[in-house]
């Protein structure tokens, strides 16, 4: 069982205040309820769009890899590569496969590349960026084993 979820930084939570601070002054020059609605309109539409964006979960459940909106079983996966901070730029820049799914994060260094191993799936790999790639790997090989079971 692996369960991670791809969380924003704390510091990002600095841009939804920034987003309603701008929306409210942009509406000051109209009225001041406006701005005021603006400001807490700006904030309320920045939190859920960041709220949403860092909600992407990785899980090994039941079997299957579940990645964001994808779910694999895992008998379709092959080897996985944990990939250092390095080779994870390479691999999202210049050795990305258009056909890879890729469940990216620019804030999380580290991700895991895994082969998908089905014949009829066009897609070679999925890369999956993730704060913890070796317990993912150790996870989806023990997935695997108790599939075969």
């Amino acid at each position: 069982m692996y369960d991670e979820r791809l969380t924003v930084p704390r510091s990002w939570w600095l841009l939804p205040l920034v987003t309603g601070l701008s929306l409210g002054l942009v509406l000051l020059r109209f009225s001041g309820l406006g701005a005021l609605i603006g400001l807490v309109v700006g904030i309320a539409a920045g939190a859920a769009a960041l709220s949403s964006y860092g909600s992407a979960r990785i899980r090994v459940v039941q079997g299957s890899l579940v990645a964001g909106q994808a779910r694999i079983p895992v008998d379709a996966l092959g080897t996985a590569e944990v990939l250092n901070p390095a080779e994870a730029v390479a691999w999202r820049g210049v050795k990305a496969d258009p056909r890879a799914f890729m469940l990216l994060r620019s804030y999380v260094p580290t991700a895991l590349r895994v082969e998908v191993t089905d014949p009829s799936d066009p897609t070679p790999y999925l890369y999956l960026s993730t704060r913890s790639p070796q317990k993912l790997a150790d996870a989806l090989q023990g997935a695997r084993r108790a599939a075969q079971r």
